[in-house]
Parts: structure tokens; C-alpha cells; sequence
């Protein structure tokens, strides 16, 4: 019952993966500094936001979100946000010609710092210290001094952020995302390979498209669709100090919206029932997202569900499952019928990233690109079968050539793990991957498509 909630209601309840900071009035007088900057995003973008899930909840248009496992402050350059945001750029024109339907686009950008960890503490040749939980608890380098949770990091994570988004915005609505310019979003680390061959080939066809349209009086000037997109940002909403003191009341509407991103989402590590984390989101108007691994139930959905969307507004909610490749076909119908029993509108996503995390022999931690493209054929096979509508993937991507996961068209092998193994947290898909992945949606989006078709045919309307 929202009467019951206010924006510090979660301190009263059970936290999962919080840091401990050693001097809590330090960590309070950053609270208070930070409820006096300005919002990172405004309450009419999220709601903007939540119209467009709205839609792919209806089956009308696909969410691609994905972005940085981990942002950190020594890989912050303009760059490197740059070759993020083509990337999505080209996975969307490749997603929305393929499936002919919009795409939302939501980063993994502009506030995913912080990381839930597995053990509070870790070990290294003997020596045991604090783990690393993101650049916006402490650091990264194993020494005493660095594992030290330090607010002062939270403010330097909100200016990265401002930055980040600012950045973003101007990409998103200054000329840069201009159809136009789809054979200058290629990037140099793609050039070459398989996927650029068809990605090339998919700007040709678009070129010609674009040129009739121009030839109807359709250009950039007079269509801003055409020179403009929309780009939103996410992450887990982990450090709920920072999040609170973010929260501010929307002038035109009286709400509460969480303006450090357009979504937050909850991790399988903090979506207790009765847990901070749960408490807090229950109460902000943001679009929001939960994972849910082969251990969530039919009625732990459900309960989720309706502490975070009493209402049942379409929009509201994305169910991120994250299954593993071997067990989406066995664990995700028993969740798809529960939620069409019930009547609950969802946006469903698949992030195939984090269930199928394995340790290469060399000790890097890896991914395999076979068992991430098994995941997303198998979720899409379960929908197909379901009557549902698979609406969205979730995965940790960067513009960077980095070798983190294993296969895909550049075959890295595990031997080439140590090339260029960049993260600071978890294995991310380099540029080429990211692309090849979204061709293979764009087949299941396509088949989708033609079964809406054929039913529609069927039944003769």
C-alpha cells in the first residue's frame, strides 16, 4: 500500500549486497549534497519511457537494452560512449528493418557503477579484503586502501553520469543518429568481417528506401524521425542511498520519480519481497525492471508483479528472465502462463548474458557466444509456443574490440582472453558479436511476424 511508503521507507526493512562504509556521517553529508543537485533525468522522459514498453508490452514494437557490465571512472571517455551508442544504433536499424516494428532503445549507460557480488570478501594469495562492488563503492586495484567503500565515489559516479548523458542526448538528438549516417556507424573493429558485409548490404537497401521517401518530399528537415531517436538510460538500482537521494517530486504530476535513470531494474541477488530494494521501487513512478533466474516461481512472479504494479499499468514492468541456455525451454512457460492466467501486462526480456558465465581454463572469467545465442533462440521458441510476444533482450555489449566472450564470427578463442580483456566486472560482447546477435533476432523477430500474419489471415481479419 503506497500510503505506507516514503522515500526512505527501505531503511526499516532487510538490505541485500549494501556496502559498509566505515564513516556513516561522511556517507550523509554526500546524501545531502547530492539531494541538492540537479535531477539526472527528468519525470516526462520516463514517462515517455514507459509509453514506448507500453507498446512492446502489445506486441507492437521490441526493447534492445544493453550497454556496460560495469561502468568504470578509467574507461570514461567520450569515445568509448561514442562506439557504445553506434553500436546500439546499428543493432536497431538491423532489428527494426528486420522485424518492421520500433525499437526502444535503453542503455546500460550514465549509472551502472555498482555490482552485486556473490561474497563480501575475497582472497588472493593469502591475503583477504573487501570485495569489489563498482567505482561507485571503491576500487578496483586489491589493496587496502582502494577496497575501502568511500561516498565521495558516489558523487563522482553522478558527474560521470551528467556527463555521460549529456553526451548521449546531444548524439541521440543533434544529427548524429540521422538514417542518413547508417554507413558511417560502422565501426573500424567491425570493418571486414561477415557481419559488416551484411550490415552494408542493409544500408544499401535502406539508401534506396530513404531516397524514395526524399522523392516524396520526406527528408531529415522535414521529418525530425528520420534525424532524430530516442535514447534511454538504465541500471540496478543497487546503492539505495544514492537512488533516495535522487528521487524528486514531479511539478506537474505530484509523483515520485527516480531521476538518476529513465529505468531502474532489481537483481536476483535483492528482489525479496520484504527487502529494501523491493520497498524502495515499489514507491517511484520509473519504469521498472526485476530478473528472474530458473528459481523464481510462478507465485513468486506473480507477488512481485503486484507489490510493483498494483495497478497493472502496461508499461510499468519488464520481467528480465536470465535463465542459462540449457534451462529456458523447462523453467520460463510455467512464468508466461502464470502471468496470461492472471491477466498481468509485462514486458518480456531475455538477458542471456549472466546465466551462462563460466571460468576459462586460464582463469578469466568468459561466456560462450554459442550458449548466448542458444538462450535467446531458445526464449524466443518458448514465446512462439506460448502465444506471447518475446519482447526484448538485455546484454552487456561495448563499442570496445575487446575479447571477453568466446566464438561468435571472430572465433576468439580461449586462448585469446588475455588480448584484450578489458572489463571490470563481467565478460561483455565486443561490436562484431553485438551485431551478429542482432541479426539472429532480427530471423526470430521476422518469423514472429509472419505467425502474427498467418493467424491473422486464419482468422480472417
Amino acid at each position: 500500500m503506497l500510503e505506507t511508503w516514503s522515500p526512505d521507507s527501505w531503511r526499516a526493512k532487510p538490505i541485500q549486497q549494501a556496502p559498509t562504509y566505515p564513516d556513516l556521517d561522511k556517507l550523509a553529508a554526500v546524501e545531502e549534497r547530492l539531494r541538492n543537485f540537479p535531477p539526472l533525468v527528468f519525470a516526462g522522459e520516463a514517462r515517455r519511457l514507459r509509453d514506448s514498453l507500453a507498446r512492446v508490452a502489445d506486441g507492437k514494437a521490441f526493447l534492445l537494452q544493453g550497454g556496460d557490465c560495469a561502468e568504470s571512472f578509467a574507461e570514461f571517455r567520450a569515445d568509448n560512449i561514442r562506439d557504445t551508442f553506434r553500436v546500439m544504433l546499428q543493432m536497431a536499424v538491423v532489428l527494426t528493418y528486420g522485424a518492421a516494428m520500433p525499437v526502444v532503445k535503453l542503455g546500460r549507460m550514465a549509472g551502472q557503477f555498482a555490482k552485486p557480488r556473490s561474497a563480501d570478501m575475497e582472497t588472493i594469495d593469502g591475503v583477504t579484503l573487501p570485495s569489489y562492488r563498482g567505482d561507485n563503492v571503491n576500487g578496483i586495484e586489491f589493496t587496502p586502501e582502494a577496497r575501502v567503500p568511500d561516498p565521495e565515489r558516489l558523487v563522482r559516479s553522478y558527474n560521470q553520469s551528467a556527463a555521460t548523458l549529456n553526451l548521449l542526448r546531444a548524439f541521440a538528438q543533434g544529427g548524429y543518429a540521422d538514417l542518413h549516417k547508417v554507413h558511417q556507424w560502422t565501426l573500424g573493429c567491425v570493418a571486414g568481417t561477415l557481419q559488416a558485409a551484411r550490415y552494408q548490404d542493409l544500408c544499401n537497401r535502406l539508401d534506396e528506401t530513404l531516397a524514395f521517401m526524399e522523392a516524396c518530399g520526406m527528408t531529415s528537415d522535414t521529418t525530425p524521425q528520420l534525424r532524430e531517436t530516442d535514447f534511454f538510460t538504465s541500471h540496478e538500482a543497487l546503492l539505495l542511498p544514492y537512488e533516495q537521494a535522487l528521487t524528486r517530486v514531479d511539478s506537474t504530476t505530484g509523483d515520485r520519480y527516480d531521476c538518476s535513470a529513465h529505468q531502474l531494474w532489481i537483481g536476483e541477488r535483492t528482489r525479496q519481497l520484504d527487502g529494501a530494494h523491493v520497498e524502495f521501487l515499489r514507491g517511484v513512478k520509473n519504469p521498472l525492471g526485476f530478473k528472474a533466474g530458473p528459481g523464481m516461481t510462478p507465485d513468486d512472479l506473480l507477488r512481485l508483479i503486484d507489490t510493483l504494479t498494483p495497478a497493472n499499468e502496461s508499461g510499468r514492468l519488464t520481467v528480465i528472465t536470465r535463465m542459462g541456455a540449457e534451462q529456458v525451454e523447462a523453467k520460463l512457460p510455467a512464468l508466461i502462463r502464470a502471468v496470461q492466467r492472471e491477466g498481468r501486462s509485462v514486458v518480456w526480456s531475455c538477458d542471456p548474458m549472466h546465466a551462462n558465465t563460466v571460468k576459462a581454463a586460464s582463469g578469466y572469467k568468459t561466456r560462450l557466444f554459442d550458449s548466448i545465442l542458444a538462450e535467446v533462440r531458445a526464449f524466443f521458441a518458448v514465446h512462439k509456443a506460448e502465444g506471447s510476444h518475446a519482447g526484448g533482450v538485455h546484454f552487456e555489449m561495448t563499442g570496445q574490440d575487446v575479447t571477453e566472450c568466446v566464438g561468435g564470427a571472430q572465433a576468439i578463442t580461449e586462448a585469446r582472453l588475455g588480448d584484450a580483456y578489458h572489463t571490470h566486472c563481467d565478460p561483455r560482447l565486443n561490436a562484431t558479436q553485438a551485431l551478429e546477435l542482432a541479426f539472429l533476432i532480427a530471423e526470430q523477430l521476422k518469423d514472429e511476424r509472419a505467425l502474427v500474419r498467418d493467424r491473422l489471415r486464419a482468422t480472417g481479419r
